[in-house]
This record gives C-alpha cells, structure tokens and sequence, in this order.
C-alpha cells in the first residue's frame, strides 16, 4: 500500500513538471506572438528583437522543469525497481530527494540542448534574428 502510494506521488510530480514545461512553451509563442503584432501596428524593429532575452529565459525555465522531471522519473524508476539494484538512488519508502540523481540525462545543460527543447527555443531565436536583421538591412 505505501509503495504504490509513493509512485502516485511521484507520479504527479513528474505530471506537474510536465504541464509546467507545456505553459512555458505556449507562454513563450504568446510572447513572440504579442512582440510581432506590436511590430506590426507600428512598424518598429526594435519590437523584433526585444522578444529574444524573454526566450532565453524561457527556455533556462523549461530545462530546469524538464530536468526536475527527468530526476524525478529516475526516482519512480527506483521505486518501480526498473533500474538496476545497483544503480539505485532512492531505496526508502516516500523519500522523494531529486538532488541524488546527477549527471548523464539528469546535467541541466544536456537537458538545456535535450531534443525536446532546443530546437524549438532556437528556431524562435534564429527566426527573430534573421527577420530582424533583414527588417534593418531592407529599411535603410
């Protein structure tokens, strides 16, 4: 009964991780999206590239969440006794500590350049770049 008690808890940690990382995503495309039609209604480049530090920093949030989760997902996996005996970190019943799993896919910058986030956050800042360098270089 307490085993399967603390899956559930680490289970909705891991979903809350998760949905947190799904906000930051859609937060950062309203973002760019709000930048853009403010560029549009009055024309100003400047608008282009103010949007770029707010993805930045998005995209440092969403690899701390998608860290967290990966780190927690190692946790259920101790508690499911899917990794091996040998490898476990998390072997008390309800402990629930995140900083026992470093390195390899839990490191923050492997996460940072992890499939799942880099190519969005980059395309949006490579995109904002490149359209405000061709906005400034066509203006003049």
């Amino acid at each position: 009964m307490k085993e399967s008690q603390h899956r559930e808890f680490v289970q909705a940690v891991i979903t809350r991780m998760g949905v947190n990382s799904f906000q930051i995503k859609s937060l950062t495309v309203t973002f760019v999206a709000a930048f853009l039609g403010i560029y549009a209604s009055n024309s100003k480049v400047l608008f282009i590239i103010t949007p770029v530090p707010i993805v930045l920093l998005f995209w440092f949030l969403d690899a701390y969440y998608l860290q967290l989760e990966r780190k927690f997902r190692g946790i259920y996996n101790d508690i499911c006794d899917i990794t091996a005996q040998a490898e476990k970190k998390t072997t008390k019943v309800f402990l629930m500590n995140p900083t026992l799993y470093k390195g390899g896919s839990f490191s923050y910058w492997n996460v940072f350049k992890s499939i799942t986030i880099f190519p969005l956050y980059f395309f949006i800042i490579i995109c904002l770049l490149g359209l405000y360098f061709y906005l400034r270089c066509s203006c003049n």
